[in-house]
C-alpha cells in the first residue's frame, strides 16, 4: 500500500477521533505525526488506520486509536511530564506519547513485543523512550515518581505499586473490572490524598502479573 494511501487513511482517522470528542490539538497532532502502519505486523498493516484494536501477536492487540487519544486527553500530558506506560505492545502508543511528554518509560511483559517496539521506535528516531521487559503491575520504581501513568490492559483492582509511583499531582488511567468488561478509572494524587473516578466502559486484554490477573498458561 502506498505512502500516500496511508497518509489519506491517517487523516481520515484523525477526523474520526475529532468526531468522537478528541479536541486536544497536541494529541491530534501527535497521532498525525506517527505512522501506525509502521508499528503493526505487515499482515494487518491494511487495517492500521481503522479505529479499532488490531492484533499484534501473542494474544495482544494495539488498542483502538480514539481510546488511546482519549487517555492522553484525560491525562493532560504536558511537555515536561515523565510518563509511565504499562503495556508497550506494538510501540505505536509509546511513540505518540513521546511526542507529548519529556520522557516515556514503558514496561512490556512479552520480550518479543518489546524488541519489535524498540526496533520500530529506533527506525522512527524516537529517542526519549526507555523500555523494560517485566511485570507491569509493579511499575518501574527506578524512575518514579511519574506525572502520568497509562495502563493498557485490564486489572481486577487498581495496582497499588502504580499508585505509589505517582508524583504529587499525578494522574493514572487504568481499566478495572472482570476479564470480560471493565470501567476506565482515572486516579489522581493530590495533597497526599488519592482519588478515583470511573470514566467510561471499556474492554481490554488482561493485565497479567503479581498485582493483576494470574497467567494460567503453561509456564506462565
Amino acid at each position: 500500500m502506498s505512502t500516500e494511501r496511508f497518509n489519506t487513511q491517517r487523516r481520515a482517522l484523525i477526523g474520526r477521533m475529532q468526531e468522537k470528542g478528541i479536541r486536544n490539538l497536541e494529541v491530534l497532532r501527535a497521532f498525525d505525526q506517527i505512522p501506525r502502519h509502521a508499528f503493526v505486523p505487515h499482515a494487518v498493516s491494511h487495517r492500521a488506520y481503522e479505529d479499532a484494536p488490531v492484533p499484534i501477536g501473542f494474544g495482544q492487540t494495539a488498542s483502538q486509536p480514539s481510546l488511546q487519544a482519549m487517555y492522553m486527553q484525560l491525562l493532560e500530558i504536558g511537555p515536561r511530564d515523565k510518563v509511565l506506560e504499562i503495556g508497550t505492545g506494538s510501540g505505536h502508543q509509546t511513540a505518540v506519547l513521546a511526542q507529548l511528554a519529556d520522557r516515556v518509560y514503558s514496561v512490556e511483559r512479552i520480550s518479543e513485543l518489546a524488541s519489535r517496539a524498540r526496533e520500530a521506535l529506533d527506525a522512527m528516531r524516537v529517542s526519549n523512550v526507555a523500555i523494560l521487559v517485566g511485570d507491569g503491575t509493579i511499575g518501574w520504581s527506578r524512575y518514579a515518581p511519574y506525572d502520568a501513568i497509562l495502563v493498557a490492559a485490564a486489572a481486577p483492582d487498581i495496582p497499588h505499586p502504580l499508585v505509589d509511583q505517582l508524583a504529587e499531582g499525578g494522574r493514572m488511567l487504568v481499566p478495572v473490572g472482570s476479564l470480560q468488561a471493565q470501567r476506565l478509572v482515572l486516579v489522581r494524587k493530590q495533597g497526599g490524598a488519592v482519588t478515583s473516578e470511573e470514566v467510561l466502559d471499556c474492554t481490554f486484554v488482561p493485565l497479567l502479573g503479581r498485582f493483576g490477573w494470574a497467567d494460567e498458561r503453561p509456564g506462565g
